[in-house]
């Protein structure tokens, strides 16, 4: 399979030794600014000596819903970047649909202000299209005080990225990515070549997008570790290596879909992370892989016995059970993400955790006692993994900073009152998530309170639309 990299167990252990930790993350000042532009020009001088053809630059930086967004600069333009360019505050108040929702308040009301923006040192890579004349750079966005902008779903994830590095527990993090690949030249899906889980010999056209993707991530240095075929006909999973820096790994999922759905164009194939494209399929997640370090980089959660998890390995999954109903407004984004929880599609459908057992929310998986890692399981591939990573280490801190009672693993749940279900819709999602004190405290009461009045009217956008079955119901 030529150099593609097909993983046959989900189970193998990862070790998490790091050689080094992320650090300065706060907001710029004017000398940390300085430093970064001088940062940003070397960066350019030496990538256009690897490419030397480069024409054109993609600006980048992601919505809300993780949606891509920016301008095309030609290459004369590129070093003048380093004072940074200018995106509307508003590009925060785009829907699904990518158009602005006025009831946030960032859009006409206030003028579609612009806000500096500037670029994020290592992330010029060539670009998936024609890479040897395209890059691709991505931004952040400042307020007016030259502060993070709270409304950045990056910004969000640096904050608590540096809440736990100040308690020095410093996370190493993978990720797995779920996705469907579909002919858009067949008649209908059924028509497609069919591939069974964990297959070797997948379709010859899929197997393409696939070395392709693998080729282009590598050129970008985005490290994976495997495909694999899923349980349904055209599904895959690829992951990505575990690292310390953990903005890095969520500019690399982020790069990552843009290559598997240009590439997948690129050979008439439509690529999608919707969480539940067809009801009679398996729905799609992206599933993260979680360790936390010491100053000393030691694995927190190593233990004496593998079927005991230790004291902070407890304390995060305490932590993380108890926000994960509140959390699921983040983690299922959208009214498609519920329809993903269905029983017996290894979805959880409680905030709960167990040893090796793919049925729960939170998984211990096989390690020996030096690699233990969490699992979490619950989100789906349409949410935005800067703000799901968000939560997610969000819980940790929750954990860590209160003394929870730990819940018992699923297996010795017997009473009703012992189940925590999580909501399976997104009203009531959204419901939990505006009433979570500890949510708003870490993520920020701005950020929470934007999130809730978008996805509210996303949510009433499609629900007011008079669906196909409800015409045929010849009432």
């Amino acid at each position: 399979m030529s150099s593609l990299i097909v993983s046959m167990s989900k189970q193998t252990p990862r070790r998490f030794s790091v050689s080094s930790l992320p650090i300065d993350l706060e907001a710029p000042t004017t000398a940390h600014s300085k430093n970064n532009s001088s940062a940003f020009l070397q960066e350019v001088e030496e990538y256009l000596k690897r490419y030397p053809n480069t024409q054109h630059i993609d600006v980048c930086l992601h919505d809300l819903n993780g949606h891509i967004r920016g301008k095309r600069i030609d290459i004369n333009s590129l070093r003048q970047l380093d004072k940074g360019c200018y995106f509307p505050l508003s590009v925060y108040a785009m829907n699904l649909d990518g158009k602005v929702n006025e009831e946030t308040g960032l859009g006409k009301y206030i003028g579609e202000p612009d806000r500096l923006c500037r670029p994020i040192l290592g992330s010029l890579k060539p670009a998936a299209i024609q890479p040897e004349l395209n890059a691709q750079v991505y931004v952040s966005m400042q307020d007016d005080t030259l502060i993070d902008c709270p409304y950045e779903p990056r910004n969000v994830l640096k904050k608590i990225v540096n809440q736990l590095h100040a308690e020095q527990y410093y996370p190493v993090m993978s990720a797995e990515l779920e996705f469907y690949l579909f002919d858009i030249t067949a008649r209908s899906r059924d028509a497609l070549l069919s591939n069974q889980s964990f297959d070797m010999d997948m379709p010859e056209r899929d197997l393409q997008v696939l070395q392709e993707i693998e080729r282009i991530a590598k050129l970008q240095s985005i490290p994976i570790t495997g495909l694999v075929a899923e349980s349904a006909m055209s599904q895959y999973e690829i992951n990505i290596l575990h690292r310390p820096d953990i903005l890095t790994l969520c500019d690399q999922i982020m790069s990552l879909k843009r290559i598997v759905k240009q590439v997948a164009k690129q050979f008439h194939m439509q690529a999608c992370f919707l969480a539940k494209p067809d009801l009679h399929q398996a729905g799609s997640g992206m599933h993260f892989h979680l360790s936390v370090c010491d100053s000393n980089l030691q694995n927190r959660f190593r233990t004496s016995s593998p079927d005991q998890p230790c004291n902070a390995l407890q304390q995060a999954i305490s932590g993380l059970v108890d926000l994960m109903p509140a959390s699921m407004a983040i983690l299922a984004p959208n009214i498609n993400s519920y329809r993903r929880f269905q029983p017996g599609q290894h979805v959880p459908m409680e905030a709960n955790w167990n040893i090796n057992n793919r049925n729960v929310a939170i998984r211990i998986p096989c390690a020996d006692a030096e690699n233990q890692r969490l699992e979490y399981r619950v989100a789906g591939a349409d949410c935005n993994p800067y703000l799901t990573v968000a939560v997610i280490l969000t819980g940790i801190l929750h954990g860590i900073e209160h003394s929870l009672e730990m819940p018992k693993p699923s297996h010795q749940i017997k009473q009703l009152h012992e189940h925590i279900f999580l909501p399976q819709q997104q009203l009531d999602a959204l419901d939990r998530f505006k009433n979570n004190t500890t949510l708003q405290h870490y993520l920020g009461r701005e950020f929470c309170e934007l999130w809730h009045t978008l996805k509210y009217a996303e949510h009433q956008h499609v629900y007011q639309q008079i669906t196909s079955a409800e015409k045929a119901w010849d009432l």
